[in-house]
């Protein structure tokens, strides 16, 4: 009885290693293929602006809403550049949870009206590095008409994962850009508020 207990155990870690093995090999592919994916419309972004092909609206700056270009889709305000990360990021109009397979999205707000917020998943080469960013680093977003916003980092925090209010309430207007992601588990977000300099 001891030898079938021992074999049952034996059997079951082997199932759970390998298990566990897949499921590490499925997150190494999915980042990958996330970074790939990003790089693709980034280049695509390229395509479109060298060629002046940016099917952007002229708008009443008043107004607060950002134009798009459309890729495979999906609609696109422009790219998000961070330095310290060696990151560059196409930005989707709206975020959904398929969109964020290929890029990050605009979860709420306008670099018009100073109050953009990005959220993007934790691939290591989207935000998944967001928590190494430190105050004073340097951020630029550049809209599909070829404008260029440059923000530094005045904050890093973190938030439970039903601060809703606390992403987009009043205190959060205060900042010109906000970017978050989960943390692993996704019981909070790192979040990053930042300042427009000239």
């Amino acid at each position: 009885m001891k030898d079938k207990i021992g074999l049952a155990c034996m059997i079951l870690g082997l199932l759970l290693l390998a298990a566990a093995t897949a499921l590490l090999g499925y997150n190494i592919w999915d980042n990958i293929r996330a970074g790939n994916s990003a790089e693709l419309v980034l280049e695509q972004l390229e395509k479109t602006a060298d060629a002046g092909e940016a099917q952007a609206e002229e708008t009443d700056r008043e107004d607060t809403a950002m134009d798009t270009v459309e890729i495979d889709g999906y609609a696109y305000i422009g790219t998000l550049t961070i330095p310290a990360l060696d990151l560059e990021l196409p930005v989707m109009s709206q975020w959904s949870y398929a969109g964020l397979k290929i890029a990050p999205g605009r979860y709420a707000g306008s670099v018009w009206s100073d109050d953009l917020v990005i959220c993007g998943h934790n691939y290591t080469r989207h935000f998944g590095n967001l928590k190494y960013l430190n105050s004073g680093d340097t951020l630029y977003f550049t809209d599909v008409n070829g404008n260029v916003f440059t923000y530094e980092v005045e904050e890093i925090l973190t938030l439970q994962c039903d601060a809703v209010e606390e992403m987009l309430s009043e205190e959060a207007g205060e900042w010109d850009l906000t970017l978050f992601t989960c943390t692993i588990g996704g019981r909070t977000r790192v979040t990053v508020r930042c300042s427009q300099i000239d």
